[in-house]
């Protein structure tokens, strides 16, 4: 395809609109690239975005509301999201949608979809601004595309964001184009044409379909043109309730994940790995008896541990429990748990605010390390050959990823070609492409092509990790008001490399320093206490002890309004307030407590509630929205101390009533599940599931001794509202928005109902463990082989 060539001077779609000058487009009007191609191509160009520290339309003339009035905080002015979507503007002209001759529509999505739906989002905003059905538009996810620096990174909920817009002027323009390419073939005026399901009709019932006109309406040069969107009271798709377009084939197990593919020559293959984290391999005594073993076809050293290919994962699995490897010492050697929650203890940053300014509220909470697997193991397939290599795997960070791959293999970044594949879950564990550059260093030294999977107990005791924080506020009040709140975050460092997906911070990551700036950049742009407290101040310290970590799912958020919301409940206690009512009268602004107000009636906020049970409410805002959630939870013996074979019960949530505004809802449906999945996460996060340190490797192997949320852990009733009338008129971010509100209202549900506020979480991890833990060596656990005796 040609070189994009922007023409000097932007025109208006033929047959539209007369076109202003490029510097005073109106808000409706963008600017579009017809790009030069034999059938119709297009592609959009971003506007400015607001100046820093302009607030939002819908921040404006808000009424004062009780407190002592909180400065500004960054990301009420200009957040994460503005940032990422600020990073890609420069290359969105770079991204098209194509008509084909067949009809089709399609578009490569540079984001990886990982479950959480977009792949849809994206189907219904092209087909809202096409007049087609959802199932007419074809939705790929691209390759690696170096070119498009950060504009391929998938993270911070951000990916609806930032491709909304420029999406829909691609859309609006291959429509214009379209009408009026068959304005021309009907002799009719554009203005009397309308589109419906491919279909361009005419006046006297005459229609052509899209693939007729695609090669029509193409442009042989590249040239800017400017396009009106279509109104948003004009929607008909947009807004509407849609099942994931591949939910069919995920139900029948029709659907392709990595390891289902059959590329020619890819056997299975699995590293046998270190007992302790990050431990690697000085050399193995039977390295010949298990290459004769049956199905075995490779066995080689390589950086992380000795990779075994064979005919089947069953034999590689055995071949990796057969050798008899010698380590090298891991990273951690001889931590635990205490030890490390010393050293972040140490690195606490002070509070600024003496004792004494008012009366002294504060609080310490600890959150011990969680478990960052998806349900599909880390996995990827290369096939490496002497001048370029090839694979295939999900990744939110391909840039990144084949980079790092093409400097192992000696190769230029464009002999790398990265296939990205859609992914079964990611919680930010698919930001790190750990399994595609151990794939493609295996297949070099091996000179074959290999399929490499991950087991569970390497995910476990191996993988990516939410690392270990502590969270200390101190709170100022008087007898009405909150003078200052401060809040200090100190945590295991939040790895965050990659960086943003591409070479530049992706370097500057590994860097000294450069992991806790770009943390600290991160923390800036995420971070809000929505109440007018005012002196408020929020600081992150991070401590790098060499732990594997991620940004896993909503990052930072979770603790911190776990450690924030419980806080305010003391506070509201202090003064004698009830919790929903304090935080009515302290909520910075009226669009949040508009969300905390409906929570509150929807769960019947205050209802009489027995003894040991209780309700507790939390309140949340990031990525361009507000949430609120009120849980109803049970601390009565007989729940607690219920019995679950080799499971983990305590207290249950029994009831969950979420409210969250998201501002503009592409798939209603579509968030109601992100919600409920998030409020899963939050659930375990905050009573059942973590990681157990102990001399330098974690003790958990497998999910079935995590403990995730389980069918006996999760609420009985979950009532999910989405505001459909938000004052927003562009969508924020869904996927991790779920997660800290119920954290927080979880916790606090808690404190009430037992009486105790709790100090670390999960509120179990201290309690004794309910499973034999499994042996480091051999590193992967039997299988069970007894199911049937459990299964009634």
């Amino acid at each position: 395809m040609p070189a994009h060539r922007a023409a000097t001077r932007p025109r208006p779609d033929p047959g539209g609109d007369t076109a202003t000058t490029r510097n005073s487009v109106s808000r409706r009007r963008f600017l579009g690239f017809l790009v030069a191609a034999p059938t119709l191509v297009v592609a959009a160009e971003l506007g400015r975005s607001a100046a820093f520290g302009t607030p939002p339309a819908w921040a404006a003339a808000l009424p004062k509301l009780p407190g002592i009035p909180s400065p500004p905080q960054t990301p009420e002015y200009y957040d994460l999201l503005d940032g990422l979507r600020d990073s890609a503007r420069p290359t969105a002209n770079l991204i098209t949608i194509e008509v084909h001759r067949d009809g089709t529509v399609s578009f490569a999505l540079p984001r990886s979809d990982n479950g959480q739906g977009i792949i849809t989002s994206t189907q219904m905003i092209i087909a809202e601004e096409m007049n087609l059905d959802v199932d007419q538009v074809q939705v790929t996810l691209a390759d690696a595309r170096p070119e498009l620096v950060f504009n391929q990174l998938t993270g911070g909920s951000s990916t609806t964001f930032t491709t909304y817009t420029p999406i829909r002027v691609a859309a609006a323009l291959a429509q214009g184009r379209l009408l009026g390419a068959a304005a021309a073939q009907l002799a009719q005026e554009k203005a009397v044409l309308t589109s419906r399901k491919g279909l361009i009709l005419g006046r006297n019932g005459e229609s052509l379909p899209f693939g007729e006109l695609t090669e029509a309406a193409a442009s042989p040069v590249t040239e800017a043109v400017e396009v009106a969107l279509k109104d948003r009271e004009k929607f008909t798709i947009i807004g509407k309730p849609q099942t994931k377009t591949d939910a069919y084939e995920m139900v029948t197990g029709r659907k392709k994940f990595t390891t289902d593919l059959r590329i020619p020559g890819a056997l299975p293959t699995v590293i046998c790995r270190a007992p302790d984290l990050n431990g690697y391999p000085k050399d193995a005594e039977n390295l010949d008896e298990v290459r004769s073993m049956p199905g075995v076809t490779d066995v080689v050293k390589v950086s992380t541990g000795y990779a075994v290919r064979a005919a089947t994962f069953g034999q590689c699995i055995d071949a990796v429990n057969a050798l008899e490897v010698r380590w090298n010492a891991g990273t951690v050697v001889g931590e635990n748990d205490e030890s490390v929650l010393k050293k972040l203890r140490k690195a606490e940053l002070p509070l600024a605010v003496p004792k004494g300014a008012g009366e002294t509220v504060e609080g310490q909470f600890v959150f011990y390390f969680r478990g960052g697997s998806a349900l599909e193991t880390n996995c990827a397939i290369a096939d490496v050959r002497e001048d370029r290599a090839e694979i295939w795997s999900p990744s939110k960070s391909p840039i990144a990823a084949q980079a790092e791959i093409a400097k192992k293999l000696g190769l230029p970044q464009n002999a790398v070609t990265f296939h990205v594949r859609q992914g079964g879950g990611s919680f930010g564990r698919r930001l790190f492409f750990d399994g595609a550059l151990e794939a493609a260093e295996v297949s070099k030294k091996m000179g074959k092509p290999v399929k490499l999977m991950w087991t569970r107990a390497d995910d476990a005791r191996q993988g990516r990790t939410h690392p270990m924080a502590t969270s200390r506020i101190r709170a100022q009040i008087t007898k009405d008001s909150v003078l200052s709140f401060e809040q200090r975050h100190t945590s295991v460092a939040t790895e965050v490399n990659p960086g943003f997906s591409e070479a530049i911070t992706a370097a500057a990551g590994k860097a000294p320093l450069g992991n806790l700036s770009i943390s600290e950049i991160i923390w800036e742009l995420t971070q809000v206490t929505p109440y007018e407290f005012g002196n408020s101040t929020r600081l992150l310290n991070e401590v790098d002890m060499r732990f594997n970590t991620s940004a896993t799912r909503n990052i930072y958020s979770p603790d911190v309004a776990t450690a924030r919301e419980l806080m305010v409940d003391q506070i509201a206690a202090k003064m004698g307030k009830d919790p929903y009512e304090f935080r009515a009268q302290f909520t910075k602004l009226e669009r949040w407590r508009k969300v905390l107000d409906r929570a509150a009636k929807e769960a019947d906020w205050g209802k009489s509630m027995e003894r040991g049970t209780a309700q507790g409410i939390g309140m949340h805002v990031e990525y361009k929205g507000a949430a609120a959630c009120v849980v109803e939870i049970d601390c009565r013996p007989d729940t607690v101390n219920r019995k679950i074979r080799q499971g983990r019960t305590g207290a249950r949530v029994t009831k969950v009533t979420y409210v969250v505004d998201i501002g503009l809802v592409i798939n209603p449906r579509g968030v109601e599940a992100q919600m409920m999945g998030g409020i899963n996460d939050a659930l375990a996060m905050t009573l059942t599931s973590s990681l157990h340190l102990d001399d330098g490797h974690f003790i958990e192997a497998s999910w079935d001794n995590y403990f995730y949320t389980r069918q006996w852990n999760t609420p009985c009733e979950m009532n999910i509202i989405v505001i459909d009338d938000s004052e927003s008129p562009e969508p924020g971010g869904v996927g991790e928005f779920g997660l800290a509100a119920t954290c927080g209202a979880v916790a606090c549900a808690y404190a009430r109902a037992t009486g105790d506020v709790p100090e670390y979480f999960p509120i179990n991890h201290k309690e004794s463990l309910p499973f034999e833990p499994y042996p480091t060596v051999p590193p992967i656990p039997p299988s069970p082989s007894n199911g049937l005796e459990h299964t009634y």
